[in-house]
């Protein structure tokens, strides 16, 4: 009998390392986790943790537990930035996964369309997955005409959506009481529900609405993956609070539930509205005098309220990771969880906010709309138990457009070329080669950065105007109020230096790291009218190359890709050199992607305008701007064209084509200046 049970528990034990095998095979759900306004510091274990061992009563400190465990659970990114120190631009750059120097949405341009490129969501989408947006979204194009939203989520690859559509709605709470900044819209897809969302606090109200999302999915979606983009508008600004204490328990039986009861939608909806403190604040006091003697003195109110509410995300979090285990999920589920920008001093009620109280900004300087450290690195932590070991830190610098190649990563093939940033699943998971990737961030705000005494001499009230950063390994390169492409950038050591208080600007060592930075700054983006810049007139600097040779190098990739690839992870079956380009040259029997790069030669600085026309999808990249995609929705045979000013010299350039063996290949790449002739872009030099 004994022989019998031991063999039946090993039989057991097979199928049950069987069935996690599978799982751990198949593509894993996302979920991506964005609050509004969060900074570094504001998390326990990235600051909060440090200022309670302190013990410092005129230090105050707030608790994140339940993403304190996410953190344990998975990787803390401690050098991961977002791509622009304010919303709009910031979430155009993660959806599309694109620096500000291609997003079509820059500066403050609130409800403006994102582009009709390739998104978190379409990529996702072809690859199988479910996609749905709940929350914040804000660039959906500022139609008058609501049915009309030109970049409605349902436009941008989302199956779904439920949230707050314009930017100025997630400047309330409360959307239907509208307490203080007015009554709100609420969008189930396209339909307006808000008159049914009595007493709902919208934390609470995106939290319900995507448990109830995943438990629907899960019933009728056993073998498929979702992708899910969470965008909080909390804590930013009104900072109204919860109608009473988060619902006991989590997961599917407990905590927040979605009821669909109109006037009653939410567990949480009844009670009086904006009047609930977390009992850990709502009688916290400090020593405001630094005294022992003293009496210790209330929080003030603001700080109540900004704490209750990082404290409502956070068991909202820990609300949605007990349900993907009750789910039987949590395993192959990677859970993203940042924020969008730094810490606001902004607040729609009487006391306004500061940052100061509790350190939001962290050990670094800056606040949002600020180019310093504290205004774009970003409290970041990726969880997936099945292939991040737990407790991992990753101090790789990472910005907040890698997300669209690591997902499509982890759902097994390359992101789109379009796509700025790089996979960060080798760090992640430990497994693969690391690619660096680019951290470049570019944003105008014409006021100051404030005066708080504990930011450096050196940056309080320091005039923000044209803002640029760009980081090298160690080094951050920070520039303020530019005026023209030679001013220079301040250089920091932020990892032994994050404060950003010791220049290194002056060192004769810098010098050509000074240089390089000028030079990469101009070789990384695209010019916008929309959004002005400084140096957007200046000639883009050619490369110093002395190792040349006559002719172009071609690599192949085989596979049928549903983009235009970034090729850097894939390995060519096949390379040679030609003198054009042109795909016929290569006669190829298999599909995949044709990569050509060189060196263009430029006889003078000028205005080049670049022509391309092709019967299939194709992509070309000059430095490492996108000079033309003529990929996401391209019509063969129609011509793309792109103009940039370019000085003299060599200009690195890389084109990307799909290949198909059957097609009658057509790949026409040209330039012009002035007013001549067009001419074939024939001549290539190579350094390889």
């Amino acid at each position: 009998m004994m022989k019998r049970l031991c063999l039946l528990f090993t039989v057991f034990g097979l199928f049950v390392f069987k069935l996690n095998a599978q799982q751990t095979n198949k593509k894993p759900n996302i979920i991506f986790i964005l609050t509004d306004d969060l900074g570094y510091g504001d998390i326990g274990v990235f600051f909060q943790n440090e200022r309670k061992d302190r013990a410092d009563r005129s230090e105050p400190w707030t608790a994140t537990p339940n993403i304190d465990s996410l953190a344990y659970s998975g990787a803390m990114l401690t050098q991961n930035y977002c791509a622009a120190p304010v919303c709009a631009p910031s979430r155009a750059s993660i959806l599309l996964g694109m620096s500000q120097g291609h997003a079509n949405v820059r500066d403050n341009q609130f409800d403006k369309a994102l582009a009709d490129n390739y998104t978190l969501a379409s990529v996702l989408d072809s690859l199988g997955y479910t996609t749905a947006a709940i929350g914040k979204w804000g660039l959906q194009g500022d139609s008058n005409n609501v049915e009309v939203w030109p970049a409605h989520p349902l436009n941008r690859g989302f199956d779904y959506f439920f949230g707050y559509m314009r930017h100025r709605d997630g400047h309330e709470h409360y959307p239907k009481e509208g307490l203080y900044r007015g009554i709100k819209e609420v969008w189930d897809n396209h339909v307006n529900i808000t008159d049914k969302l009595d007493k709902c606090y919208t934390a609470d109200l995106w939290t319900a609405r995507t448990k109830k999302w995943i438990v629907d999915f899960e019933k009728e979606n056993k073998d498929k993956p979702f992708f899910i983009y969470l965008a909080y508008e909390t804590p930013h600004a009104v900072l109204e609070l919860p109608t009473q204490a988060y619902p006991e328990g989590k997961g599917l039986h407990g905590g927040l539930q979605w009821l669909d009861e109109a006037g009653h939608m939410i567990n949480t909806a009844s009670g009086k509205i904006d009047s609930y403190y977390h009992p850990d604040y709502a009688d916290a006091t400090y020593d405001d005098d630094k005294e022992r003697s003293t009496p210790e003195v209330a929080w003030p109110d603001i700080n109540k309220r900004y704490a209750t509410d990082i404290r409502r995300i956070d068991d909202g979090i820990g609300d949605i990771i007990q349900l993907l285990k009750d789910l039987n999920i949590y395993d192959n589920t990677l859970v993203v969880f940042t924020s969008d920008n730094g810490p606001s001093i902004e607040s729609y009620l009487p006391e306004k906010i500061t940052p100061e109280f509790f350190n939001s900004f962290g050990p670094f300087d800056g606040i949002k709309r600020d180019c310093w450290e504290a205004g774009i690195r970003m409290p970041t932590i990726a969880s997936w138990p099945a292939k991040i070991p737990a407790g991992s830190k990753i101090d790789l610098p990472s910005t907040s457009y890698d997300w669209m190649a690591t997902f499509t990563d982890a759902a097994g093939l390359p992101a789109p070329e379009s796509c700025d940033g790089v996979s960060l699943l080798p760090s992640l998971t430990g497994n693969g080669i690391q690619q660096k990737g680019l951290v470049y961030v570019e944003y105008f705000q014409n006021e100051s950065t404030p005066g708080f005494p504990e930011f450096a001499p050196a940056h309080r009230k320091r005039k923000r105007g044209q803002m640029q950063v760009i980081r090298f390994d160690d080094t951050v390169g920070v520039r303020y109020n530019i005026k023209s492409a030679d001013d220079d950038f301040e250089i920091y050591d932020v990892v032994h230096d994050p404060q950003e208080i010791n220049n290194l600007a002056d060192n004769a060592s810098v010098k050509t790291l000074q240089q390089k930075m000028k030079d990469k700054v101009l070789q990384v983006r695209m010019a916008d009218t929309a959004a002005a810049r400084p140096y957007d007139s200046t000639y883009i600097p050619a490369i110093n190359s002395r190792n040349t040779s006559a002719g172009l190098r071609w690599k192949f990739y085989e596979g049928s890709f549903p983009w235009v690839p970034d090729v850097s992870s894939l390995k060519a079956i096949d390379s040679g050199t030609v003198k054009t380009f042109d795909p016929s040259l290569i006669k190829k029997n298999k599909t995949g992607i044709l990569c050509i790069e060189g060196f263009i030669k430029l006889p003078a600085d000028a205005v080049y305008n670049f022509y391309l026309n092709a019967d299939a999808p194709a992509f070309v990249r000059l430095h490492e701007a996108q000079l033309i995609d003529a990929d996401y929705g391209y019509k063969k045979n129609t011509v793309k064209t792109s103009g940039v000013k370019l000085k003299a010299g060599l200009h690195p350039v890389r084109l990307y084509y799909r290949y198909s063996p059957a097609a009658h290949h057509i790949l026409k790449f040209q330039w012009q200046t002035g007013h001549n002739s067009r001419k074939d872009v024939t001549a290539g030099t190579m350094n390889y």
